[in-house]
């Protein structure tokens, strides 16, 4: 029988983005200058500016950009 996950997470969505971005990170700082440690490094960019718009986006005090 497979376990599931309930519905209520352990973590946040913002600690599991930046923990995404941190293994990322990690995986391209052992690889050689290159087009995948390139995509990595990317791909970690892209998921911390995620996790500043989930925060701007559920913050209570949220204002239209300027």
């Amino acid at each position: 029988m497979s376990t599931q996950r309930s519905p209520a997470h352990s973590s946040t969505f913002e600690y599991r983005l930046a923990q995404e971005a941190n293994s990322l990170r990690a995986q391209a700082k052992g690889m050689p200058l290159g087009v995948r440690r390139t995509e990595l490094l990317r791909k970690a960019k892209q998921i911390d500016v995620a996790g500043e718009m989930n925060k701007w986006l559920t913050s209570p005090g949220l204002q239209p950009p300027s």
